[in-house]
């Protein structure tokens, strides 16, 4: 019986494959493949390329057969809330970028039909404008839901593909705005007041649950037996990434930190306050029937958008190079507010950032090493604040936070935090999506048993943070 299983881990902007062996003494990752992901703007706004997107997943699991011969499973997890119409085996389009602007209308015209306030009890998410109940509105608008019999969030999309079975993973489902955030089922009455169509949303399934096994077609192009399963994993990103968080405990907090911030806590049930509605905190899916009570925060979109713009008039930027000169800046840099919606969709980000100055008094940086700085000491104060109101909405303790993913590599920020919070921070494990991904499967496949606590311990025992202490 092999210990191996194939992670497809893809980001908002950089995709990945990695295989994963595991056993009851044994977890480790090796990355095979990596490839970009790059949107795509067309006459009627911003798209995902996910054509390309899923021949690099082929070229990538083709990587991971070529590695390993026999693979006991497939998962699958992505960004959150963009999705394809189908119909029949058809795509209808290619799927929106949830930063494109046509989601403004979606959000008035579902406000005039549901208040806001509706919505939060009836789903538990924060506002985001992005949410996919306000995609789905804007198709609506736009006539699109007519010849559409299904939709399917981007890894569902890919899991059809490679095994022709839809349905609709759960936890990424939780961020459509359209599950029920007390039954976990789509909830018929309120997408009936949204009028949206019922027959498009496919059946939900949970986190280790097999959907299907690989066409015989897919299976010759990756060079791998069609046996293979494809298994449900926590596929939005960061439920995988909840799952690695490496803590001996409950009373964390998690950062996790790439393009965006997604900073909370876990719950065993949803926190529905109207203090927490205000406050802009969400209530999603975690494996298990956990729930992660957290908020979005811009994260390190705001740097990497600020290294585009940079680099579109100028040399090619080295990042570390970037990062250390930000960390010997020693004077007072700007803290602005990095929830800003100004800051969501691409383009000029440092021209917006002294925009923000300027509007409220605060010094404009006045060199890349200090916008970066500015970059990273608002995050800081974001990624603080939100894990103190997530403490005190929710009345968890927090005595250490976790932060995982890109921004655990952050020598800078993790420092922040930890001096901000006045609290320890525990950094790493970078590849935490990937490994939740991984740890879902085996268990599923038999390789491992237990509950969240024994997964997340055998991750603290194979990948051990790195500790920063306020200072």
């Amino acid at each position: 019986m092999t210990s191996a299983v194939a992670a497809v881990d893809l980001g908002a902007t950089s995709g990945r494959v990695i295989l994963g062996h595991v056993s009851a003494n044994e977890l480790s990752i090796r990355p095979v493949a990596r490839f970009p992901n790059n949107p795509v703007r067309t006459i009627d706004g911003l798209h995902w390329n996910i054509l390309e997107l899923y021949r690099s997943v082929l070229g990538g699991l083709g990587a991971a057969a070529r590695e390993e011969p026999v693979i006991a499973s497939i998962g699958i997890d992505s960004w959150a809330v963009d999705y394809a119409l189908m119909r029949g085996t058809r795509m209808l389009g290619t799927p929106y970028h949830y930063r494109d602007d046509r989601n403004l209308a979606g959000v008035e015209a579902a406000h005039a039909l549901v208040s806001p306030a509706e919505l939060y009890a009836a789903n538990g998410l924060q506002h985001l404008s992005f949410n996919s109940l306000y995609q789905f509105t804007a198709d609506r608008l736009a006539g699109s839901l007519e010849l559409a019999d299904s939709a399917l969030l981007v890894p569902d999309l890919l899991a059809y593909w490679l095994t022709g079975r839809q349905v609709a993973e759960r936890t990424n489902a939780s961020t459509t705005g359209l599950v029920d955030v007390a039954t976990g089922q789509w909830n018929d009455e309120l997408i009936s007041r949204l009028q949206l169509p019922r027959r498009i949303f496919p059946a939900l399934v949970d986190a280790g649950t097999p959907i299907g096994f690989l066409l015989p077609e897919v299976a010759a192009e990756i060079g791998i037996d069609p046996a293979t399963a494809v298994t449900a994993v926590g596929s939005h990103d960061t439920a995988s990434a909840v799952v690695a968080i490496p803590a001996s405990g409950d009373d964390f907090a998690y950062i996790s930190c790439g393009t965006w911030g997604l900073v909370g806590v876990e719950l065993e049930h949803p926190e529905l306050s109207e203090a927490g509605r205000l406050a802009n905190f969400t209530n999603e899916g975690g494996v298990d029937g956990t729930v992660r009570y957290l908020h979005n925060v811009m994260g390190l979109w705001l740097l990497s958008e600020s290294v585009r713009e940079w680099e579109r008039s100028g040399p090619p930027i080295s990042l570390p190079a970037l990062l250390s000169a930000a960390a010997a800046v020693t004077g007072p840099v700007a803290v602005f507010d990095a929830d800003d919606p100004r800051f969501l969709a691409p383009g000029d980000m440092p021209g917006r950032i002294a925009e923000w100055c300027r509007e409220h008094g605060e010094r404009v940086p006045g060199s890349q090493a200090e916008f970066a700085r500015s970059i990273i000491e608002s995050l800081a104060a974001a990624f603080v604040a939100a894990v103190r109101t997530a403490s005190e909405l929710s009345g968890t303790p927090v005595s250490v936070i976790h932060i995982v993913g890109g921004g655990s590599q952050n020598e800078l920020l993790c420092q922040l935090v930890a001096d901000r919070s006045g609290l320890p921070v525990l950094a790493g494990p970078v590849e935490a999506t990937a490994i939740g991904n991984v740890l879902v499967q085996a268990r599923a496949a038999g390789l491992v048993t237990g509950s969240l606590a024994s997964m997340r311990a055998l991750v603290a025992s194979a990948f051990a943070p790195l500790l920063y202490s306020p200072r």
